[in-house]
């Protein structure tokens, strides 16, 4: 309780520091209802239509949205946890898909049980929870689920209830398989395009990333008690050395060697004096433009004739499965918003929303401007915050398993790509590591799995004489 009547959920102090969150005023009656929290409040005891009803109603989802909850499934006899479900997404809220008696259920092949600490987790990353499982029996059964099985066998044979067999279907954890799903392999699991993705490329894009999970990203010193950190040179080995130093010449550099050596990362953008359309073009134009296409042919390795393109940075098989979407915040000739780079015909294109979407869409605009300026740790929002995103399919239709690997190879490629141009231009730009795939998915219409963010970069002019900072932000 605040001393104005406020109330507020604490996290206490953490390794990330003190984190609160103002919740609003509620009545007397609610407040003693909501006091219940700490041990478990029953969904069903605010599902009315009271007043107290829709206060803690109110309240709930207000948390949920904060990622303050967790949901607790118990034996009634003696009130232990069986499973806890633990959101990784603000949307989450415990839901149960519809199974019968009849239907065959099997878990995803993106499911995975594993240990975290003392104790044993299920999840995917599908999914929007993760599940805590208290009860071993219920891990054993789980494990049975790598075959189908029916509902009714299930119910009967073991301790898994059907509440659970439906909040793991809503979670996309369990599958209900058709006929013609036959063993249930590998289905497309209701999307098309999860068919190209292997397990270890989702889990890996969805963990590295904001927006699908709850784990803290970026320069949280998680180890720091635990081991020391490296030396940032590393110690020379034991034989014979070398001295390149009389070899070098003090000769003034080539162009590209001075551009390489004044590479530096810039976070601070002078928005009195922004960056023009037209060097925005230039930037683009040099770093990103297709400059030609070509067909591999029919009979190309024996597989379909496919088009591939040339541009100024190297990829993968020249697939070039990266795509660019800019978040314009302060670029003189071009209007806020969201724009798709079309590499092809070198042109800007608006992603185009509803009237009734335009205030969502702006404050993602802001949100996903603040996320940089943070993780950037600058004094203000970048002018123009470049998305590199990637077509996932257009890379694992060939690659497989090694196909998130070389995705990210691509970006960093691109990124390194980007910082010489904006060297040359004498503009500022700063790598960024971290991205919320799930806040670029509400922001263009496009699943996580489809088209989605590995990379960012702020650009903009920057501010003269800041000092040079050699490192990515995170």
């Amino acid at each position: 309780m605040q001393g104005d009547g406020h109330i507020a959920a604490s996290s206490g102090h953490t390794s990330l520091g003190h984190y609160s969150v103002s919740l609003g005023r509620l009545s007397r009656a609610a407040v003693e209802r909501v006091q219940h929290l700490a041990n478990g409040l029953p969904l069903a005891s605010f599902a009315g239509k009271s007043a107290v009803a829709r206060e803690v109603d109110a309240l709930v989802h207000r948390l949920a949205q904060q990622g303050l909850l967790e949901y607790r499934l118990f034996a009634a006899q003696d009130e232990q946890d069986v499973v806890v479900i633990e959101p990784q997404v603000a949307e989450y809220w415990p839901r149960r898909a519809k199974l019968g008696s009849r239907d065959t259920v099997v878990l995803s092949r993106f499911a995975y049980l594993r240990r975290r600490g003392n104790e044993m987790v299920l999840e995917s990353p599908r999914a929007g929870a993760l599940f805590r499982i208290c009860d071993p029996a219920i891990a054993a059964t789980l494990a049975t689920l790598s075959r189908p099985h029916k509902v009714s066998e299930l119910r009967h044979a073991s301790s898994v209830n059907l509440a659970l067999l439906e909040l793991l279907a809503d979670c996309q954890i369990l599958l209900k398989l058709n006929a013609q799903d036959g063993d249930g392999l590998r289905v497309h699991e209701g999307d098309g395009h999860l068919v190209l993705w292997d397990f270890h490329d989702l889990v890996f894009h969805t963990r590295s990333t904001e927006g699908r999970q709850s784990n803290p990203i970026g320069g949280a010193y998680m180890y720091a008690d635990a081991v020391p950190p490296l030396p940032v040179v590393r110690p020379r080995w034991s034989g014979k050395t070398i001295d390149l130093r009389k070899f070098s010449t003090s000769e003034s550099h080539s162009p590209l060697a001075t551009l390489l050596r004044e590479r530096h990362s810039i976070r601070d953008f002078d928005d009195r004096h922004p960056i023009t359309l037209a060097e925005l073009a230039q930037f683009l134009d040099t770093a990103a433009r297709v400059l030609s296409e070509w067909k591999s042919g029919d009979n190309f390795e024996g597989h379909p004739e496919t088009t591939y393109s040339t541009r100024p940075y190297p990829a993968a098989g020249s697939a070039y499965e990266l795509e660019l979407y800019l978040a314009v915040s302060n670029c003189e000739g071009l209007p806020r918003g969201l724009y798709h780079y079309d590499a092809g015909g070198h042109a800007l294109t608006a992603i185009e929303i509803s009237a009734q979407q335009q205030d969502q869409q702006q404050k993602h605009l802001v949100a996903l401007s603040a996320a940089a300026q943070f993780a950037m740790d600058a004094p203000g929002p970048p002018q123009v915050l470049i998305t590199i995103a990637a077509r996932f399919g257009r890379i694992s239709w060939k690659y497989s398993s090694i196909a998130y690997s070389l995705i990210l190879k691509d970006v960093g490629c691109l990124i390194q790509t980007f910082y010489l141009t904006a060297t040359d231009m004498d503009l500022g730009g700063c790598a960024i590591g971290t991205g919320n795939i799930d806040l670029f998915a509400k922001m263009t219409g496009l699943e996580f799995h489809v088209e989605g963010p590995v990379g960012q970069f702020a650009l903009g002019r920057g501010k003269k004489g800041e000092p040079k900072l050699e490192h990515v932000a995170v």
